[in-house]
């Protein structure tokens, strides 16, 4: 029988804890027996496991998929720093041992032992344990609980491949390595070849040291952003210490490219690796400017001020003595709204000072986007788009290289409030907005505009809502409108002058409306309006007896008129239907035609026009009105009794479909529309005819091609003079209408079958914010990124022979013929053209050009090039002639951690030229 003493000692050390109670039950009487003699031998067994190597174990039992307990109060003493071996336990009968935090769980596929004499467990073949947040797998574990240390390494197949290398994870990290020896106690490891991923960066080391949770060091490195095992190119360094997600500490390091040492060599390295947002510095590109000299651009720091608010404040410096300066930043808050602004100064001397082409000028622009969640406010809205500043800033800056904000003449903004008054029908909106032409520099603004508007009221609305006759449908609106513009120049853009020429007025709007069924078929739709205008100053012209000349001062005083007129339509719709034979491949075609006709009566309003003297002669006058400057207009002078009319036609065809499967025929649209318009004017003495007003458009070939025509036919002939007169051309040339303009475009896109993809909002949206070419397709900068959704290594496979090559082509042709004086002119002739090919799965071209036929010579011209170098990417965009004349090379390393790793050089345009 077993002594009691030798119980606890068997029960504190050796019981087994397994998933079955019978399995602790049969190693405990196998034990016993053993015991049962005075003297017990011990017998070592050899075992040869698949790799011909030999374990030798002693009294060791065969238990599979088994989890063991280790007695917290051991007597294992680690040795000091980072020694993983443990000291050698005192007595446990005399101390007792500690029991480790949690539950050592394992399983093996293969073989798991039990060494009862050397207190060891072996597992083998998809080896795995668990203890708290540790995961360890490989092919072969060594659990010694005598030191709490664990001896995990990989196994060799058949074929001698060393395979089932060890992953060891902890919370969110994951490495693997060749071997590794790890204290489950002190949780210190040692590793033989480490390979882990950090945020993208690929990290290699020889032999590692892990001192804790967090800390580990680690010594002849290989940085690299490759995922292939022999990479494309790293950085070597001797030794580094990893701190977890929060940076990388290395000594002196070299750039390796293809396996050769580059002269590129630092003498520290430091990679932030925190998770999230972090401020730090910004490290600035280098290079030369023709103009400027040497420079730094884009250089500063990244502030992270909130979780819900960053700022970046970037500098450029010039060796002339140029400088810019520039601030971004983006806020957030979820379910409320988000945005960013963005500010740009740049203080630019050309040449030096004393020579002829020495000038200097300071440009800025302020850019600002703001949108509210729909989910923040259902009845109020606030919204911004911002785009201001100097009107040269996109020709004259070094630091910005937006080709279509470079072509396009108007900058634009607006900003916007917007509330829905909740049980009423009314709702307000205040604006401010904001015009500018860059090549005119003439800026318009509205500081600001307030409209209050009342949704369609029916104030005779019968019981329950019913609305059954014209007096029921009866519909009243009503607008408010209050505006406060100013127009001025860059030169006096946010300076005093500006407000000395604004305008200010109200607006009142009231319409009354309702329609009716005529004669079955026909609807009338009745309306009258009424305006009323408020200004708060006025024009006075008096006659100057000194100067002998009419004098216009403004005079600041409220004033006010008031119009209305009245209109009535008459309209309805046909459907024809020509049917064809059986057996024909068209079924039917359809011709809707929707015409109408209308009726609109003005008064006369020039009452409210004032007289003023000439000349010095009294009765010499002339009239005027006192509200021609005002923002609104002035009151109509002359009765309006005009008739319009318009017919509207659409053709449709059912075809029928060549799967004999399908019953329903296909619908194919043969004309979008064939618009007539025109007005006779019964209050005019002559020229009572306005123009007649034609415009065309289908698409054909499957939509591929979209035609677009318009014209504009005059019933009248013109004199010698080319000036029109009262006399239909029908009389004087023959034929019923003369051509004074017409305009034909057509827009074309192809595409290769493996080219088209379906693009996400992401996507999409991504390609608006970046569109470079002549037709707004993206062209991404090359520094940036990989777009989002879009991965370096999904790489389509394709055969060397009968590969399908990607590519799309999108064409546009423009035509205007002007002939309003007989000149029989084509005023405009262009051909316009961009595509992308992909040669190989990695090489991408683009280009975007134009050719005007009229004037001979070419458009805006851009190639581009890319190429994917799998861990690295080149881009290469070139405008090969014209006055934006430029290239741009750059190669670097995709990895945002590594995006300093780059070059690139760029070719300035010649400012001069604008």
């Amino acid at each position: 029988m077993l002594s009691n003493q030798f119980k606890k000692y068997f029960y504190k050390n050796f019981i087994i804890k397994t998933n079955s109670k019978n399995t602790t039950l049969l190693i405990y009487l196998i034990l016993a027996n053993c015991f049962i003699s005075s003297t017990i031998y011990s017998q070592e067994i050899k075992q040869t496991i698949k790799d011909n190597s030999e374990l030798k174990l002693s009294d060791t039992i065969f238990i599979k998929n088994d989890s063991v307990i280790i007695p917290k109060n051991d007597s294992i003493n680690l040795k000091a720093k980072d020694s993983l071996i443990a000291s050698k336990p005192k007595d446990s009968l005399k101390k007792p041992k500690e029991l480790l935090e949690s539950i050592i769980e394992h399983s093996a596929d293969s073989l798991i032992r039990q060494d009862i004499k050397n207190n060891k467990i072996t597992l083998y073949k998809n080896a795995h344990i668990h203890y708290k947040d540790i995961d360890l797998t490989a092919g072969f574990i060594e659990i010694d609980n005598k030191t709490n240390i664990v001896t995990a390494k990989g196994i060799k197949d058949s074929v001698g491949v060393y395979t089932e290398l060890p992953v060891f994870k902890q919370g969110s990290q994951e490495s693997t390595q060749d071997t590794i020896k790890f204290n489950f106690k002190s949780e210190k490891a040692k590793i033989w070849n480490l390979k882990t991923d950090q945020q993208g960066i690929i990290i290699k080391g020889e032999v590692s040291k892990k001192h804790n949770d967090s800390v580990i060091f680690i010594e002849n490195i290989k940085l690299t952003s490759s995922q292939k095992d022999d990479p494309d190119y790293y950085i070597r360094v001797k030794k580094a210490k990893f701190i977890k997600d929060q940076k990388l500490v290395a000594g002196a390091s070299q750039l390796v490219i293809a396996d050769v040492p580059t002269p590129v060599i630092l003498p520290f390295v430091y990679v932030p690796m925190t998770q999230g947002r972090t401020s730090g510095f910004l490290m600035p590109t280098w290079g030369e400017n023709n103009r400027q000299g040497y420079f730094l651009q884009n250089g500063g720091y990244y502030f992270v001020l909130s979780d819900n608010f960053d700022l970046a404040i970037l500098g450029d410096i010039y060796t002339n003595g140029s400088w810019g300066l520039r601030t971004e930043s983006g806020y957030a808050v979820r379910y409320k709204f988000s945005g960013n602004f963005d500010f740009r100064y740049e203080n630019l001397i050309n040449s030096l000072k004393g020579l002829d082409d020495y000038a200097k000028t300071s440009n800025y622009n302020i850019r600002w986007s703001h949108s509210q969640d729909q989910k923040a406010s259902p009845n109020s809205r606030f919204s911004a788009s911002v785009n201001l500043g100097s009107s040269k800033y996109y020709k004259e800056s070094n630091n910005e290289y937006n080709t279509n904000s470079f072509l396009n003449n108007t900058l634009s903004s607006s900003i916007s409030f917007y509330k829905k008054f909740v049980g009423t029908p009314f709702n307000m909106s205040l604006s401010v907005t904001h015009s500018q032409n860059t090549n005119t520099e003439q800026i318009s603004m509205t500081l600001p505009s307030l409209q209050v508007n009342m949704d369609r009221i029916y104030p005779f609305v019968g019981k329950g809502g019913a609305k059954n006759n014209a007096l029921q449908k009866t519909g009243l609106t009503y607008s408010m409108k209050g505006d406060n513009k100013i127009n001025t120049t860059d030169e006096f853009f946010f300076k005093k002058e500006m407000f000395d020429e604004a305008k200010s007025g109200i607006q009142h709007s009231l319409a009354l409306n309702t329609n009716m069924k005529v004669l079955k078929y026909f609807t009338l739709s009745p309306n009258v309006n009424y305006k009323e205008v408020w200004y708060f100053d006025r024009l006075k012209k008096t006659f100057d007896d000194a100067e002998n000349a009419v004098v216009t001062d403004t005079i600041s005083s409220f004033s006010s008129f008031r119009e209305y007129s009245t209109a009535l339509s008459l309209s309805t719709t046909f459907y024809g239907m020509f049917k064809f034979k059986k057996g024909s491949k068209i079924e039917a075609i359809r011709h809707v035609v929707r015409p109408s006709v209308s009726y609109s009566y003005r008064p006369d309003f020039s009452f409210y026009n004032e007289e003023v003297q000439k000349t010095a002669d009294p009765n010499n006058t002339i009239e005027y009105s006192p509200f021609s400057n005002g923002i609104y207009g002035s009151p109509g002078t002359g009765i309006s009794n005009s008739l319009n009319f318009s017919l509207n036609n659409n053709l449709e065809a059912k075809v029928r479909s060549k799967d004999s499967t399908e019953t329903e025929s296909k619908k194919i649209i043969l004309l979008n529309n064939l618009n007539f318009s025109t007005s006779y004017n019964m209050a005019a003495d002559s020229l009572k005819w306005s123009p007649v007003s034609v415009n065309a458009g289908t698409n054909l070939f499957d939509n591929k091609l979209s035609v677009n025509a318009n014209a504009t036919l005059d019933p009248y002939a013109i004199d010698a003079n080319g000036k029109k007169i009262n006399t239909f051309n029908f009389d004087n040339n023959g034929s019923l209408f003369r051509l004074t303009n017409a305009g034909l475009t057509l827009n074309y896109s192809l595409a290769s079958k493996s080219g088209k993809k379906t693009k996400t909002d992401s996507q999409k949206k991504a390609d608006a914010n970046n569109s470079e070419g002549v037709f707004g397709e993206s062209s991404i900068a090359s520094n940036q990124q990989t777009p989002a959704g879009e991965s370096s290594e999904e790489v389509k496979e394709t055969k060397l022979f009968g590969a399908e090559i990607p590519w799309s082509l999108k064409i546009a042709y423009s035509l205007n013929y002007s002939n309003s004086a007989r000149q029989k002119e084509i005023s405009s002739n262009s051909l316009m053209f961009s595509g992308d090919l992909d040669l190989t799965p990695k090489w991408k071209v683009g280009f975007s050009s134009g050719y005007d036929i009229k004037n001979q010579g070419f458009t805006y011209t851009q190639l581009r090039f890319s190429r994917d170098l799998d861990s690295w990417k080149l881009n290469f965009n070139w405008v090969p002639f014209g006055d934006r004349q430029t290239y741009y090379f750059f190669i670097g390393v995709k990895s945002s951690m590594l995006s300093d790793l780059k070059y690139d050089k760029r070719q300035q345009p010649d400012r001069r030229l604008f």
